[in-house]
């Protein structure tokens, strides 16, 4: 029993070491920068990130024959007894630089679990070296010299099978990370474009991914990067649109979007809550927090935030109106989730929404009646446009209080007309007798700079915009003079 145990664990061992090694050499800039980052000579990276794969792969090697497996042991215990003092010394220092110990299948900056994990390695070593010293003649492939031509024939289509395998996710990877170069270079010839007057043609309508429009948000719980519980309610407290970002702290265009990202959370802290959702472990969505001082950074490792919204990759991004119903659909890339900030930004009051006195813009939804009208059509009386969503809370609090209203003596008071972002049949059970226009595309909120719902506007007997935009139900109320009775 104890043979076998010993001859297990060199055969990991020498798994470990022998992918370890070949990754290292498919991936020899990462392996160069990890052997600079951990403090080696720059004059000595370059020879270091070669000779160290070919010394795991010589180690490997060695674990397997009887006639060498106690070198080869002791040779593992070598190699992670070094490997655990630079990762050491590093975290010791407050660094935690990329270890590359498996090139591209596996990079993360260096933590206490990857001192751990050395840890547990060099245990196993040391366990195979003290079986060899005890047991040299126990071969780990000897057995091979006992299969039958059939068994030798299955051994040997394995073998190539998981040969192809791995240098088929080398390929893979390598694919991968030259298709990432080649975007980040897209982006910049297009900046250069722009910046020298030429623009280059892109889509106007971003592709509808994600959750729809106007359904309510997928609630969640989580922690924050420093360990705080965090629900999408707190995130949407202050009663602003509120940006989901999903991104990673091993993607590199995510590197190129959370500084921009962080000035986003700087400057229109007053009109737009940004949040980030992290798939990385705790402590580097914290390493990231802290390096870009970054607000409302969430830990989502088990994607269910992501999953929950249908994010589209990393980065990506989904708006979340402030009554809690989707805002938008996932704008995949930076450039779309660019567009999706300017958009909502442009569409808050107090940056550029529509001044008193401004001409209605020129609209036509359909009412429930099946029948187009168009906002022109609403002159002749004053008018309460109110930005309305079945699902909305904020609007359920409220929606006794506007029945009444409707039922009373309005003598003096505005018209009111419903624009509702929810569905015909949600909209038609809310048993409005006013005028009720369908906007499931929220082409009106975003026209008269209305980021969610309730709100609302007044425009005079003119067609001309008559108030400012407010939000929430007792600022509706108020605007249209009804002494609110619920809360």
């Amino acid at each position: 029993m104890l043979t076998a145990v010993v001859l297990t664990a060199r055969l990991v061992l020498a798994a470990v070491l022998a992918v370890a090694g070949v990754a290292k050499l498919a991936d020899r800039g990462g392996a160069r920068q990890a052997v600079s980052e951990f403090g080696a000579p720059e004059r000595l990276a370059t020879p270091i990130a070669y000779l160290l794969p070919l010394v795991e792969l010589a180690v490997a090697g060695m674990l397997l024959p009887s006639s060498t497996a106690v070198a080869g042991a002791a040779g593992a215990v070598a190699l992670l007894v070094l490997f655990s003092a630079a990762i050491a010394v590093s975290l010791a220092r407050g660094r935690a630089p990329e270890c590359h110990c498996f090139g591209q299948f596996h990079s993360a900056p260096a933590s206490w679990k990857t001192l751990a994990r050395n840890g547990a390695l060099a245990g196993i070593a040391v366990f195979a070296l003290v079986g060899g010293l005890a047991e040299p003649d126990r071969s780990a492939v000897a057995w091979i010299g006992r299969l039958a031509g059939a068994e030798i024939l299955a051994l040997a289509v394995g073998l190539a099978a998981a040969a192809v395998l791995a240098i088929g996710a080398v390929a893979f990877l390598s694919l991968l990370r030259s298709y990432g170069q080649v975007l980040l270079r897209l982006d910049r010839v297009e900046q250069a474009l722009g910046q020298a007057g030429i623009e280059v043609a892109a889509p106007e309508e971003a592709p509808e991914i994600g959750l729809e429009p106007g359904s309510p948000a997928p609630p969640f719980a989580t922690t924050d990067a420093n360990g705080e519980p965090v629900t999408l309610g707190d995130l949407l407290s202050p009663r602003l649109p509120l940006l989901l970002l999903f991104t990673s702290p091993h993607c590199g265009p995510c590197k190129t979007l959370v500084p921009l990202s962080a000035e986003w959370q700087r400057e229109h802290a007053d009109a737009l809550t940004v949040a980030f959702a992290c798939d990385g472990a705790a402590d580097d969505v914290r390493a990231e927090a802290e390096e870009f001082e970054l607000e409302h950074v969430l830990v989502d490792d088990d994607l269910r935030i992501y999953e929950a919204f249908n994010g589209s990759g990393t980065p990506s991004a989904v708006l979340v109106a402030a009554d809690g119903t989707i805002g938008s659909w996932v704008a995949p890339g930076s450039d779309w989730i660019e567009r999706l900030v300017a958009r909502t930004l442009a569409a808050d009051p107090e940056e550029s929404g529509l001044p008193i006195g401004a001409e209605a813009p020129e609209l036509e939804l359909p009412s429930l009646a099946g029948e187009p009208v168009s906002l022109s059509e609403l002159r002749g009386h004053q008018t309460l446009l109110l930005f309305w969503n079945p699902s909305c809370g904020f609007c359920r609090s409220m929606h006794e209080d506007l029945l009444a209203w409707e039922r009373d003596d309005r003598n003096g008071a505005p018209e009111l007309v419903v624009v509702s972002s929810g569905d015909e049949e949600s909209t038609r059970a809310e048993g409005f007798r006013s005028l009720v226009l369908l906007d499931e595309r929220y082409e009106a909120g975003g026209a008269f700079g209305a980021g969610g719902t309730p709100m609302a506007v007044l425009l005079d007997a003119e067609g001309r915009v008559a108030s400012e935009v407010v939000a929430g139900a007792d600022a509706v109320l108020a605007i249209a003079g009804v002494e609110r009775t619920r809360a």
